[in-house]
């Protein structure tokens, strides 16, 4: 009964703004320009004006604006389609903007002397990109970098009533831009998180009684990445490693305390089909294990996302859309056998498509634990949450 409260509460609050009478309608970013109007000025000023925008919200990339009779050309623009799609919608949501159009060299009808200000020497990397990532994160993974909260009900390993947590984050160090023949774009970075499960039905006479802290999972990765119109890559190296809670230990005293660690590498490859579906996949392999866990070393993971229904929330400024995606696991570990996760949910972020974004979902697991050294037992449950992450 009180997960339905919790979920109608969620639900309501996604879909009525209480605190504004505007009306939530399609997407725009018109919103985010002061209100006077801008028809009139000069093709000068309002290049300026759209290149402020620009390079406050996508700095990463130093797009040049050109503006010849409100038709806007866009010089520079990533290969990342993903990226380019999000700043030219940016740009044609600007009031007074007839067209958008992508420059590759210089407009037939634009003043030659232009020519060196769009051919200008580029950026051949940047320090610590902030605003976005060249792989995006699959939302469905269980093992998602993100910061998250949440209720797992019918666990049938852990427990019945799980809260489980999540701190972490990616932490991109250096992308290089207009790499190699391709022109595509590179970036190095660390990710590092853990994953905490509480069981908070701990029946006494066992010692703490209540809530009890049953496993935490640590994680430290390297990844680099690459990124090319539709497609983008990733190869990662990492580590993780568990350890049981001490309140976990004190209710089952003589409990066997077996060391998961391991090493491993992997190489995923992510297509954006569409601007609504996106598939990915790859394979891995565990370079070692702990003696006392053991792990065959081979792994095959892959899934889909599906964005739909865009709105822009007028009051806060904020743009949302519903989301569904699905992740599918086969380890060696597990024989091969099918280890499958299911979200839906809906996330808010300031821009589209890029930057860091709150969601609240709900998932469907059905596979394995996937906690610690219970990683190899079967279990299914369901849950419900939020996070916030890229």
């Amino acid at each position: 009964m009180a997960l339905r409260k919790v979920l109608f509460l969620c639900f309501f609050l996604l879909f009525f703004n209480v605190e504004s009478e505007e009306p939530i309608s399609g997407l725009t970013r018109s919103d985010n320009i002061p209100e006077e109007s801008i028809e009139g000025a000069t093709d000068t000023y309002f290049e300026g004006y759209i290149q402020a925008l620009l390079d406050m919200h996508f700095y990463e990339y130093k797009v040049v604006v050109l503006v010849h009779d409100g038709i806007v050309w866009l010089a520079n623009m990533p290969k990342n389609e993903l990226l380019s799609k999000s700043i030219s919608s940016f740009v044609k949501d600007v009031p007074g903007v007839k067209e958008v159009k992508i420059l590759n060299g210089v407009p037939p009808d634009i003043i030659k002397e232009r020519e060196k200000y769009v051919n200008r020497p580029r950026l051949k990397g940047i320090w610590f990109p902030q605003l976005t990532l060249l792989y995006q994160p699959m939302i469905a993974n269980p093992r998602g970098v993100v910061y998250g909260i949440g209720y797992r009900g019918g666990d049938k390993v852990i427990s019945k009533n799980v809260i489980y947590v999540s701190l972490g984050d990616d932490f991109p160090i250096f992308r290089w831009l207009d790499v190699g023949r391709l022109h595509g774009d590179l970036q190095v970075g660390i990710e590092a998180g853990i994953w905490s499960v509480f069981d908070v039905d701990v029946k006494k006479p066992n010692i703490n009684g209540g809530t009890a802290l049953v496993n935490t999972d640590f994680y430290v990765g390297f990844p680099v990445t690459y990124a090319i119109n539709k497609w983008s890559f990733r190869f990662r190296g990492y580590h993780q490693s568990s350890h049981l809670g001490d309140e976990f230990l004190v209710n089952h005293p003589g409990y066997k305390r077996v060391n998961p660690s391991f090493e491993a590498a992997d190489f995923f490859t992510s297509y954006q089909a569409t601007d609504f579906l996106r598939l990915y996949g790859g394979p891995g392999v565990i370079l070692h294990s702990d003696k006392s866990f053991n792990m065959e070393r081979i792994y095959v993971e892959y899934g889909l996302e599906v964005r739909m229904g865009g709105k822009k929330i007028y009051y806060h400024k904020l743009y949302g859309n519903f989301i569904a995606a699905a992740y599918f696991r086969n380890w060696q570990v597990f024989h091969w056998n099918l280890d499958s996760t299911f979200l839906f949910g809906y996330e808010w972020s300031k821009l589209q498509g890029v930057g860091r974004k709150i969601r609240i979902i709900a998932t469907y697991h059905h596979g394995y634990s996937l906690e610690g050294q219970f990683f190899k037992d079967r279990t299914s449950y369901g849950t419900i949450g939020f996070s916030y992450g890229f």
